[in-house]
């Protein structure tokens, strides 16, 4: 993704891509793959689950998505699926380059990097979702599942890579799938739901282990903005929907009550308020990434520099788009890697709040 995380939207990620690439797509899935279509009769989710068997048929936004063995060639899209799978040792044969927060120019983020080390294997093929999902390079990777419960897919997304193989998405809302659902509903579709609960009651237990450290981090306010440097007249937040936002709440922090209020009655993500409002911002901790400048933009603004968590000092400031990533679409790989940087980081601003 080549732009600023802060604009992930289902209508702003992607392009579609030709009628030529579609059109190539629909005959390698004919040659290569058959029986993608949902099936009556067809277990339930529990039922499978409880099985250990197939099919497993599983709803999403546009539909049910059946899977009716247990794949063996799993592909990826979008963030964090990826490393669901890796997690419950399922190597993709085709996943998304990481073209935000990549640390080193691999393509690949270093949680999931680390991953795939310490299971021996190669780095799977990389697919560049910047101008829209390579339909082509997909279907060339032949797989039987394509992993989507974390993403914005589209309708028509949807439904030409499910040409492709049994695709899952998003249960309801875009770019907005917690990390338990997206890790269950992934192991789900790899028939692997007990061993999906397993990682998440680990992952529980390490936030746990982090956050007990730090007494000081619980009940207090925290809000999650960003900011251009080339317009710094408005201001990002995110709002409860997010994913970042429930991460901040899964280590001990309540949302601010000027978000909620903001936030009131909407489905997004994300919302926008002009820094003339700065001041109204009531956290008692803000989580501030810059695109594009340093932490110079917010305190030397007169209008940004007004937010109470500035002024008290109460603000961790994202530095990297690594960091960024990291905490924006937390997974079972990236928690346990950003941990043991950031809740010190919250901690030492929540010292600040009197």
């Amino acid at each position: 993704m080549t732009r600023s995380i802060a604009d992930r939207t289902p209508t702003t990620q992607r392009r579609r891509s030709s009628r030529l690439a579609a059109a190539a797509v629909v005959a390698a899935a004919t040659l290569v793959l058959t029986g993608c279509s949902a099936t009556t009769g067809s277990a339930t989710n529990d039922e499978a689950a409880v099985s250990g068997g197939f099919p497993v048929s599983l709803k999403n936004t546009y539909g049910t998505t059946t899977i009716e063995s247990a794949p063996k060639r799993v592909a990826t899209i979008s963030w964090t699926n990826q490393d669901v799978a890796i997690a419950l040792g399922d190597i993709p044969v085709s996943m998304s380059k990481a073209t935000y927060g990549d640390d080193n120019g691999d393509g690949v983020l270093p949680w999931t990097a680390e991953a795939l080390k310490k299971a021996g294997t190669k780095t799977p093929q990389l697919n560049d979702e910047s101008d829209g999902i390579p339909y082509e390079r997909i279907a060339n990777s032949t797989p039987d599942v394509i992993l989507g419960a974390y993403s914005g897919l589209t309708k028509q997304e949807y439904g030409t890579l499910s040409k492709i193989a049994p695709t899952v998405s998003f249960p309801e809302q875009a770019w907005a799938t917690p990390w338990r659902t997206t890790t269950l509903t992934d192991g789900e579709a790899l028939g692997k739901k007990a061993q999906a609960q397993k990682l998440i009651t680990a992952t529980d237990e390490q936030i746990a282990a982090a956050t007990a450290k730090y007494p000081q981090l619980k009940g207090k306010t925290v809000m999650y903005m960003w900011v251009g440097a080339n317009d710094p007249r408005t201001i990002t937040y995110y709002t409860p929907n997010d994913s970042r936002v429930r991460f901040l709440r899964d280590l001990g922090l309540k949302n601010a009550p000027s978000i909620e209020r903001l936030s009131k009655g909407s489905n997004e993500f994300l919302g926008k308020i002009s820094s003339e409002k700065a001041d109204t911002l009531d956290a008692d901790i803000a989580v501030i990434y810059i695109d594009g400048g340093s932490y110079d933009v917010i305190k030397n603004d007169p209008l940004l520099s007004r937010i109470p968590a500035v002024q008290r000092g109460s603000v961790v400031e994202l530095s990297n788009t690594t960091q960024v990533m990291a905490t924006s679409a937390p997974s079972v790989l990236s928690i346990p890697w950003v941990l043991p940087t950031f809740v010190p980081e919250l901690a030492k601003a929540a010292d600040k709040v009197r």
